[in-house]
């Protein structure tokens, strides 16, 4: 079973990761001095999608949260439902 994942290079403006983040610390509720973290990762086995986000909240502990989407797809109602 492979289990790698790897980050993958596909356009999104910094803009569009501003948005998503802008959700994040409205959604969460949590301090703008908290860092936040996007990732976009490729996964190749068969039942995994194709392209997911990883949101990493950088508390103590850390808060993981996927989105099985591209950031630049990423809307509010996602962000949304991560509760």
């Amino acid at each position: 079973m492979n289990f790698s994942k790897s980050r993958v290079a596909i356009e999104v403006t910094s803009q569009q990761i501003k948005q998503v983040k802008k959700w994040i610390y409205q959604c969460f509720e949590i301090d703008e001095e908290i860092s936040i973290s996007l990732s976009q990762l490729q996964c190749s086995e068969s039942n995994c999608p194709t392209i997911e986000t990883v949101i990493s909240v950088m508390t103590n502990p850390v808060q993981q949260y996927k989105i099985y989407k591209k950031i630049a797809d990423i809307e509010y109602t996602d962000v949304s439902q991560l509760f």
